[in-house]
């Protein structure tokens, strides 16, 4: 995997293939990131990446210049190689050993943006336990995004907040927001 944009623009990171992994591709990650670079200075923003796995989305963050990034897996493998990975970089990646959804249950913090790449083949009840927690819990600040990515056969778009999906090859994003009651 390589880091598309900023800092650490083009610096190839190469994970430990015992990993229980799937880092999102860079095709999909440069199109996410070219989504969002519109909406938010990444400077100015707080990062939630849920499943985190090799830690490839928070480092994008981090190269784009966010300060403020919670990387939560309970892999201890994925949690180790993205501190190590974090402090090669000077990287500024917090990191939670923890299952997600118990993470989930009990966070305080509110983000600007939440990440979530759970196992492409979680039950769609496991996929919408994810914003489920995270609205029920007022996780996300009023103009946040939660982000799950998923395998193209799985459609969230049923779930509360959901906004809208975008696909990149066999990858979909599907976006869920804060919408306000009138």
């Amino acid at each position: 995997m390589r880091i598309i944009s900023g800092q650490f623009k083009g610096r190839r990171i190469t994970a430990p293939k015992k990993l229980p992994v799937r880092p999102t591709t860079d095709m999909a990650k440069e199109s996410l990131f070219n989504i969002l670079n519109n909406q938010y200075y990444f400077d100015d923003i707080s990062v939630l990446d849920l499943f985190a796995g090799t830690g490839n989305i928070s480092y994008e963050f981090a190269s784009r210049g966010t300060e403020h990034i919670t990387a939560v897996d309970e892999h201890y493998g994925c949690i180790k190689f993205i501190n190590d990975t974090a402090e090669d970089f000077d990287m500024s990646i917090m990191t939670i050993k923890s299952d997600v959804f118990k993470y989930l249950e009990k966070a305080q913090q509110k983000f600007t943006i939440i990440f979530a790449d759970p196992p492409y083949d979680f039950p769609v009840e496991e996929f919408a336990k994810i914003p489920q927690l995270v609205f029920q819990n007022e996780l996300l600040e009023d103009e946040g995004l939660l982000i799950v990515e998923h395998s193209k056969h799985t459609d969230l778009s049923h779930l509360e907040q959901y906004s809208h999906s975008k696909s990149y090859g066999g990858n979909m994003f599907s976006f869920f927001a804060v919408t306000s009651e009138t």
